[in-house]
């Protein structure tokens, strides 16, 4: 179940992984195209970080930028964070894009029941990590994409059933 708002107004999603190059950047941008295209968009505001700092600043990953944009997703406006522990406290929905990033949030004081695995959301494997393609080949960021659509499908519906996001 999707945790109601902390305030009236905008409804606020955190997704995190281990850089913020691939996989919480590439549902960032899918999650917010699905969100405008629900008529969401202005009250849901979608940011994504990563648990270690070592890419804040640089663009989203090339392969990951260009499976976006071969999906007809614009892919250019990304720039990678570090999460930082307070954001617990600032998000409605803060979702790991694995167990490992889920274990580093607990660990940073992100003991909520707004934190979450991103997969939980998802209708095929409710649970189940989005593996890292950064190792990987092109293949790779086509299977965290294909994860990341029917899961922001879903979870948008799932905002979507907060009586207009007020709770």
């Amino acid at each position: 179940m999707i945790p109601a708002p902390r305030d009236p107004g905008t409804y606020r999603v955190a997704l995190v992984c281990l850089g913020n190059i691939c996989r919480s950047p590439m549902a960032h941008v899918v999650l917010e195209s699905r969100l405008d295209d629900a008529g969401l968009g202005d009250l849901v505001e979608v940011t994504s970080s990563g648990t270690g700092g070592w890419h804040v600043g640089n663009p989203m990953d090339p392969r990951a930028a260009a499976t976006l944009t071969r999906a007809g997703y614009d892919a250019t406006r990304h720039r990678a964070r570090q999460y930082e522990a307070a954001w617990v406290d600032r998000n409605d929905l803060v979702l790991a894009m694995d167990h490992d990033n889920l274990d580093n949030l607990i660990a940073l004081g992100g003991v909520s029941p707004r934190v979450m695995l991103f997969r939980d959301f998802d209708p095929v494997e409710p649970g189940g990590d989005v593996p890292d393609p950064y190792y990987g080949g092109d293949a790779g960021f086509e299977e965290v994409l294909s994860m990341v659509e029917r899961t922001s499908d879903n979870l948008v519906a799932a905002l979507s059933a907060l009586k207009a996001l007020g709770g």
